[in-house]
């Protein structure tokens, strides 16, 4: 193929000219513009270089093609192997403090803090997902590993639940005053070591699946982009999918045929996603691993801290950058693409300003040199972070749901006409909402939104996070309402220290299921979508985990609170507001208002930092 190079006629003939790759390169004929359409170009290189996604491969760790990888179709077995891996980990979360509770014999309150550790744990350990995804792994091989973590974990739990030998003796007694014998630590020891080998699956899989779905759209047009949130709003149905049948099928198979069944189902279910993941896989696009993002983040700001411990000196000033007020925009599209999008600022922000002195002629150590796109990406993480911790106190009201929620319900009259339903089957209320509104709120909100607004997104996604935390509010005004109702029915039946359930329905706990429910669809599918959309491309799966995070640092401020409480209120009582092996002498209500005034200062707080933020995206062209 012969080789060409170009002059152009005039200052500005070039001007946003796209030449073949090969042309300009060794020593060839010399063309002007005027010419150039006779020359023969080599028009298959080219169009195999365009077909590629840069920074993109296959399963077989070649390049991945735009005809043949990434997609609304390869997102959809993600969504897939998103019902079936939920199914594994809600069908024991559900009804896992009933457990330890009745075959365990931990008592109520210690019960609901092994669950929220658990939980807290499994989420926390989401962001080592995201961390070893953008670092070493790709978010394909890492779901695989975590996903035969997660079937090792259940099968230990399976065969502990199966063989009576490694369970505390059975212990019926009509009477809440009786204690039960607790499990030895023998026999404790198998439990938390498959709990938390759940766990850590549970992580790797939550901090890799979603951004490995998220990772399939075109993120550089703006149908990919509109693609991209309705896959958050899907993957949030798909979690609403798996629950459903947690929590109504299989939670009726422990309570009724054996735990030793339920957990066999879950550990189907999970070693069922395998193979469905794999089917896939010649349709996949993984992002390659670019090295740590949190070796980044930690060089900037210590060259950060070093600089401006030397500022005085003139030679370390900010070598020749200017700062600009303007958003930074990091790079939103790949090589060779022809759309159009803003080519990266490369002048400093503004914003967080302490940090522009990351970039200097000289530093303390070479290690420490900087480039101005590391300072400014490491700005847009710590701009999300305030937006993160706001959302920890929804979580924590969310935690209630899987603690003392279903234990509520399980002193209540858990019958409907004829049909007796488990306590841990109350999650199909918001589940079943959840399952409505999501398509609903895809298909017609959004659009109509865009109209409104005539904006891409229609709906912002702190807009949507903080319709979230106005529900958990309202979540929990109405939890202590009912709390009141419930123990009023107690005292007037006479049944204060009995296990008989009480003759209210508990059909009344359903109410706070379902606004924490349709909280929980507002502020996680937001979350998932902003930090993925905000965050730099090399930190997106560990920006992603940051949902699952908030959720973890939900469940531990839980269990901090209900700690805390009681040792406050022992001080001035001598029985704590959350103590013994009786839920009917709790304060329980004060435990829920004191929820609600904590979460409507959190809101405050919320709006102070939504109000201040700027969308990174807000200054990239369509």
């Amino acid at each position: 193929m012969d080789q060409w190079a170009v002059v152009c006629e005039g200052t500005s003939a070039c001007v946003g000219t796209t030449l073949p790759s090969s042309i300009g390169k060794g020593a060839g004929r010399i063309v002007t513009l005027s010419n150039l359409y006779s020359m023969p170009i080599p028009a298959m290189e080219e169009g195999q270089e365009l077909n590629k996604w840069e920074g993109y491969v296959n399963w077989r760790n070649k390049p991945a093609m735009r005809d043949q990888h990434g997609g609304m179709l390869a997102a959809s077995f993600v969504l897939v192997v998103e019902i079936l891996e939920n199914l594994a980990f809600l069908a024991n979360a559900s009804n896992l403090v009933l457990y330890l509770s009745k075959f365990m014999h931990y008592t109520p309150s210690s019960s609901a803090n092994i669950v929220t550790n658990f939980m807290g744990t499994a989420f926390l350990l989401a962001v080592l997902g995201g961390f070893l995804s953008d670092a070493f792994f790709t978010t394909y091989r890492l779901y695989l590993t975590s996903a035969a973590i997660e079937f090792m974990g259940l099968l230990i739990l399976t065969v502990q639940a199966h063989t009576p030998s490694l369970k505390p003796p059975i212990c019926a007694s009509a009477s809440t005053e009786i204690q039960c014998d607790k499990v030895n630590r023998q026999k404790a020891a198998m439990l938390f070591t498959g709990l938390y080998l759940v766990a850590l699956g549970v992580g790797g899989i939550k901090g890799s699946l979603p951004p490995h779905g998220a990772e399939q759209f075109d993120d550089t047009t703006p149908q990919g982009r509109k693609q991209r949130s309705s896959f958050f709003n899907y993957y949030v149905f798909s979690l609403s999918c798996g629950a459903l049948i947690a929590v109504t099928f299989v939670v009726w198979i422990e309570d009724n045929k054996g735990w030793q069944w339920g957990f066999g189902v879950a550990t189907a279910a999970i070693l069922a996603s395998i193979p469905v993941f794999l089917l896939g896989s010649p349709i996949y696009r993984t992002k390659i691993p670019a090295g740590s993002p949190i070796t980044t983040m930690f060089k900037v700001l210590i060259a950060a801290v070093c600089n401006n411990c030397k500022s005085k000196n003139p030679s370390n000033a900010v070598m020749g950058m200017k700062t600009s007020p303007s958003s930074y925009t990091t790079e939103t599209g790949e090589e060779g693409n022809a759309t159009k999008v803003k080519v990266p600022s490369q002048t400093l922000t503004e914003d967080l300003e302490f940090l522009n002195k990351a970039v200097t002629e000289k530093t303390v150590s070479p290690m420490l040199q900087c480039t101005v796109k590391q300072v400014e990406e490491v700005k847009v993480v710590l701009k999300i972070i305030p937006v993160f911790m706001c959302t920890i106190m929804l979580n924590c009201c969310l935690a209630q749901l899987s603690t003392f929620s279903i234990q509520q319900a399980a002193t209540m009259n858990t019958k409907i006409g004829s049909l007796k339903v488990p306590p841990a089957s109350l999650p199909v209320f918001p589940v079943i909402f959840v399952m409505l509104i999501a398509p609903t709120y895809n298909h017609v909100v959004i659009p109509f939104a865009r109209k409104v607004t005539k904006t891409e997104m229609g709906i912002t996604h702190l807009q949507r996070i903080g319709t979230g935390l106005i529900l958990s509010i309202i979540a929990m005004a109405v939890a202590a309402v009912v709390e009141l109702k419930r123990k009023k029915v107690a005292i007037e039946s006479g049944l204060l220290n009995s296990a008989e359930p009480l003759p209210i329905t508990f059909l009344w706990i359903a109410l706070q299921y379902l606004f924490l429910g349709s909280a929980d669809l507002f502020t996680l599918a937001g979350m998932m979508d902003f930090f993925f959309t905000e965050a730099p491309k090399s930190m997106r799966s560990l920006a992603t985990s940051l949902s699952w995070v908030s959720l973890s640092m939900g469940y531990y401020f839980s269990s901090v609170l209900i700690s805390t409480v009681n040792n406050i209120t022992s001080i001035f009582r001598h029985t704590p507001w959350l103590s013994g092996s009786n839920l009917n002498h709790y304060h329980l209500e004060r435990f829920y208002w004191l929820m609600c005034i904590l979460s409507s200062l959190n809101f405050f707080h919320y709006l102070f930092w939504a109000n201040r933020y700027k969308y990174r995206t807000e200054s990239t062209a369509d």
